[in-house]
């Protein structure tokens, strides 16, 4: 397993995106001023901090997130080799998973689930490299 990103879930992407890429001065991956997703990365190291738009995570999920007040704000996201076996283990261990596994983008499937504190968790495996 590898630590992928920690994703922040956000309601005013283009602010954020500006925050990031301006301000804290990360290398946006694709320029997606508008979102609904982008990905920084620092100078050093291979993980990263990713924006997604929380309307977008919601409907993965089934508007599971709340509101922006009060509602998830974050996710951890970890990938792994084998989806399906990965997701039969961690609910044999008593995970309960929220979504998924299912597609997410021609290049990924995902799952979905909460820590004991109520914290998202997504599951990746990555069907298709960046080319």
């Amino acid at each position: 397993m590898e630590l992928a990103q920690v994703r922040l879930l956000v309601s005013d992407f283009a602010a954020c995106y500006r925050f990031y890429a301006e301000v804290l001065g990360l290398k946006p991956q694709s320029g997606a001023k508008e979102g609904p997703y982008e990905k920084f990365s620092p100078a050093v190291g291979s993980a990263g901090i990713a924006l997604q738009d929380r309307v977008m995570m919601s409907e993965v999920l089934g508007d599971e997130l709340g509101d922006a007040a009060t509602g998830h704000r974050s996710l951890v996201v970890l990938r792994v080799d084998d989806l399906d076996t990965y997701c039969e283990q961690v609910t044999a261990r008593g995970a309960a998973l929220l979504h998924g596994p299912a597609p997410m983008t021609d290049r990924m499937r995902v799952a979905h689930l909460k820590d004991p504190e109520g914290n998202l968790v997504e599951l990746q495996e990555w069907l298709l490299l960046r080319g």
